[in-house]
């Protein structure tokens, strides 16, 4: 690794943009090297300043972050655009994230989506999954829902997983699709085993309702908890609700009473009632 190192050192001081860039990116991560992201930039100019695409996207990235450099939303556009003109897919859909936010440039739904169908149609996971998104909510092109799951359809086979979530949504409501619990739930489940609170909550309440998978309330009570212990508020909730009547759990008002605190102090209001009603009853202190 150090000899490796030394190689990228002499070859990016000679000028060489592709390590430039890996230099940049070893500073950026502290890849046998420490971490340093004011060296990172440095290197990061040095490639881009030389047109190297991927320096170009690193470089946008870091303004937009504020890596190593004051935040600078107008100057990560411009570095966005160069490497995406060029053909760049990150850059693409980093410039459609943009344009859909208003981040450093004025908001513009059809920009976005037009910068997230070209790194869509290179097959870049994100873009298709936030292009879907458009569709759906009419973000820059008219709304489409079979459009939208066509696009969710392309992200979720590559295993992004708020794609997949989005998909398992799409079947469970019959929104672009024919309404099918069982696929809807299998796709929950690709997007919950990567650890996406929102799918690990709405396979829970599949459990629950007994939609698409057998009524399990045991297993319902797992996969709320998984997403509420990564501050899933609705999660949290249910979780309260599980163990305030004993669902899928032994019966416990105090572990009830501290889920509903964790929803309530996101803003829960059914988590805020749930929590007066017990203290009218005493069934906690």
């Amino acid at each position: 690794c150090g000899l490796r190192i030394t190689y990228l050192v002499r070859a990016a001081e000679m000028g060489c943009a592709a390590a430039q860039n890996d230099l940049g990116v070893y500073y950026e991560k502290g890849m046998g090297l420490p971490k340093d992201a004011a060296q990172a930039i440095t290197w990061f100019r040095k490639a881009a300043g030389q047109g190297y695409i991927a320096a170009q996207y690193n470089l946008g990235v870091c303004c937009e972050r504020g890596s190593g450099m004051p935040k600078d939303a107008a100057q990560a556009v411009k570095w966005y655009r160069k490497a995406a003109e060029q053909g760049y897919a990150w850059a693409q859909n980093s410039l459609g994230l943009c344009y859909e936010h208003g981040s450093g440039v004025s908001k513009d739904g059809g920009k976005a989506a037009a910068w997230y169908f070209k790194a869509a149609d290179q097959g870049h996971a994100q873009a298709q999954y936030n292009l879907g998104v458009c569709y759906e909510s009419g973000i820059g092109v008219p709304k489409d829902t079979i459009r939208a799951v066509d696009w969710y359809q392309k992200a979720a086979n590559q295993g992004l997983a708020r794609a997949q979530c989005n998909l398992g949504v799409c079947y469970y409501s019959g929104t672009g699709v024919p309404k099918d619990p069982a696929q809807a739930t299998s796709w929950y489940r690709k997007a919950a085993e990567q650890g996406f609170a929102t799918a690990q909550y709405n396979l829970g309440v599949c459990y629950k309702n007994g939609k698409g998978v057998p009524k399990d309330a045991a297993q319902a009570v797992s996969w709320y908890r998984k997403a509420a212990d990564q501050g899933h508020a609705l999660a949290q909730l249910n979780l309260g609700v599980c163990y305030e009547r004993g669902t899928g759990v032994p019966k416990d008002w105090t572990s009830a009473a501290e889920w509903y605190r964790k929803a309530a102090d996101q803003g829960n209001e059914n988590a805020k009632t749930a929590l007066r009603k017990m203290a009218k009853r005493s069934l906690f202190s």
